[in-house]
């Protein structure tokens, strides 16, 4: 489990078709073997520890969802974040390092106080998003400013630390990126999904199943 806010930029890349190098000589003396490590957004463990940064394992259906299926195998800047540890603040949102898929960035412009960037993302994506809800972009944690095409293209705002700090500052338009929903979304939706069809949800039914 990750919160979304990124410790460190490193550089990745795909050694072979199951596995990719991570570097990030700052992160690297508090990992250790079997640690999970979001490196864009994906969870991703650690299985050998290198003197400037540590190898991982990926498998197909990570490739097919990520960023990694698209165009070159890297070097590639990645935003890193170790996972989250009894204890530690939770400043972002519950971000699983299970990605949803990939989106682009279509949109991006300076403001007074803020970058805006925008993205679209594939319906299965799109119906988890809500105005003022979360998302995870490339692993960083996001609060959705405006939607339209019912979720499909969104629009969030970076502060300038946050801009700095991650690879989303070296962003071109078209880019992909990798997308992480809002957990809770999917859950209600499928606890939805199992309510009976004869009922409508009410308090009552939410409580009988645990949910308040």
């Amino acid at each position: 489990m990750f919160t979304g806010l990124v410790r460190s930029l490193g550089t990745a890349q795909l050694i072979s078709s199951s596995q990719v190098r991570v570097t990030c000589p700052k992160l690297q003396p508090q990992l250790a073997c079997g640690d999970s490590v979001a490196v864009d957004g994906l969870c991703l463990t650690v299985v050998e520890i290198l003197p400037d940064g540590f190898l991982a394992d990926v498998s197909p259906e990570t490739l097919r969802r990520s960023t990694w299926g698209c165009g070159s195998p890297g070097p590639r800047p990645v935003n890193l974040e170790p996972a989250l540890r009894v204890g530690d603040k939770l400043g972002g949102h519950f971000v699983s390092g299970h990605i949803d898929g990939v989106g682009h960035l279509c949109e991006q412009a300076a403001t007074g106080n803020a970058w805006e960037l925008s993205f679209e993302v594939p319906a299965s994506i799109g119906r988890y998003i809500v105005p003022k809800g979360s998302v995870a972009v490339n692993g960083v944690s996001l609060t959705i400013a405006e939607i339209r095409q019912g979720g499909c293209w969104f629009k969030v705002a970076v502060i300038p630390h946050t801009y700095r700090q991650t690879n989303l500052s070296l962003l071109q338009v078209g880019d992909p990126v990798n997308v992480e929903a809002d957990l809770l979304g999917k859950y209600v939706e499928k606890f939805l999904g199992l309510a009976p069809p004869e009922s409508s949800l009410s308090l009552e039914f939410l409580a009988e199943h645990g949910y308040v």
